[in-house]
């Protein structure tokens, strides 16, 4: 279907292929490049109407749109989400946790998780990102060769996030399997074993944190070190407290949102600068690029690309009729490649001065941790390019087949200084 040479250019497929996609039913090469497709869709068919019913919305004014108006574009996903996980803990876990709900549930969820994001928290948590960011740059430099994914990218929010539940340092190995299992139960063409594996994933998360919390109850901490989850157990100052369920799936939710994204956009930022070696030659000359610089890789490789809305009502999009409880792809990946809104969208600018790109979304569910995960990405990817004077990919990196989330299965590189 698509080629990689066409990772650096806008490539019109035509109007056939924006007119015969679905979300379910989708190829390797999608997933190694999905952007020609994308491309097709905006110019052809924006506002697309999927064989299921559901619409696919691809241009970057309508997803801000979308975003900014949660009454009309809800989150709750009670219903859709029953269709494809029924009655099993995942569907209880993705109807709970915070990001597929709407106020006021939604409101008083993120409300208790917001202490765990201010610029204060933010600022004790640095030093710690520092210290595990150059540990990890030490190993992989004694090893030469290594993945880049599993051996660098991925242990910083896994270690930031077991440092946020208190997860002893013994136990981390499970989190991130949990992580990916539980993730892949949202694509749209979920198998019924990879459904039961998420399923499973869930039960035993909640299990160990019902461990967790208990511990946390007899012995809380200090708070230290980023430790949350004593302070989500139990009453606010407010007398508010979050039921058993609310708190086991939003604490499964720190994970979930943090773990996965974190390591796919500094793995997807280095592939990027490797394939835009000028802007990895601008990077390494002027240090100081990194903040617009993540902000571009980000927008360039989202590693969420995908979102879902229901409308409440009756609506128009881009001169479309849509009904009352029709269910909206929002197409991150698409929006921000639109050229409506980025100039030469297929090409990286680590100094692009304009970027609203959408990779944390936007509106009330913009992501409560895109500040921690801003600082994190800064902090591990200048860390690494500047670190390393020679990178060079090791082996083929082949993209993990899920359209929800980009990224890597494994990225084999050898790096030296």
């Amino acid at each position: 279907m698509t080629d990689s040479k066409l990772y650096d250019g806008i490539t019109d497929l035509g109007a056939d292929a924006a007119a015969a996609f679905d979300i379910a039913a989708l190829d390797r090469d999608f997933y190694e490049n999905p952007y020609p497709v994308f491309h097709a869709l905006r110019r052809h068919a924006p506002v697309h109407r999927l064989p299921n019913g559901a619409w696919f919305l691809t241009r970057h004014a309508d997803l801000d749109a979308a975003y900014h108006d949660p009454v009309l574009f809800s989150s709750d996903k009670t219903v859709d989400f029953k269709k494809t996980m029924g009655d099993t803990s995942l569907y209880e876990h993705h109807t709970t946790s915070l990001v597929f709900n709407d106020p006021p549930g939604h409101t008083r969820v993120r409300k208790r998780l917001a202490p765990a994001f201010t610029p204060r928290a933010l600022r004790a948590l640095e030093s710690r990102v520092r210290e595990v960011v150059d540990a990890s740059l030490d190993e992989v430099a004694e090893m030469g060769s290594f993945d880049l994914l599993h051996d660098f990218a991925m242990k910083l929010p896994i270690e930031l996030i077991g440092d946020m539940l208190g997860v002893p340092r013994e136990d981390r190995h499970l989190l991130s399997p949990w992580a990916v299992a539980i993730l892949g139960g949202l694509e749209a063409d979920l198998a019924p074993a990879q459904r039961d594996d998420a399923a499973l994933a869930v039960d035993n998360f909640k299990d160990y944190l019902r461990w967790l919390i208990a511990e946390r109850q007899k012995n809380p901490l200090s708070g230290e070190d980023g430790e949350v989850l004593s302070k989500l157990v139990g009453p606010d100052a407010e007398g508010d407290t979050l039921t058993e369920l609310e708190l086991l799936h939003n604490c499964i939710f720190l994970l979930n949102a943090g773990h996965e994204t974190t390591a796919n956009t500094v793995t997807n930022g280095v592939d990027a600068l490797l394939r835009f070696p000028d802007q990895l030659d601008r990077l390494r000359a002027d240090p100081e690029l990194i903040v617009s610089g993540v902000e571009e890789l980000l927008r360039f490789e989202s590693s969420v690309q995908l979102n879902n809305r229901k409308l409440t009502a009756d609506a128009e999009i881009g001169g479309v009729a849509m009904n009352k409880g029709d269910y909206v792809w929002l197409c991150i990946g698409a929006a921000n490649r639109d050229p409506a809104e980025f100039p030469d969208p297929d090409a990286i600018d680590i100094g692009r001065d304009r970027n609203k790109h959408l990779a944390f979304g936007s509106g009330i569910h913009a992501c409560a941790g895109m500040s921690l995960g801003r600082m994190e990405i800064r902090i591990a990817l200048n860390g690494f390019v500047q670190r390393f004077g020679q990178i060079e990919p090791s082996g083929t990196a082949l993209h993990h087949p899920r359209a929800r989330f980009r990224g890597f299965v494994d990225y084999p590189v050898t790096a030296s200084v």
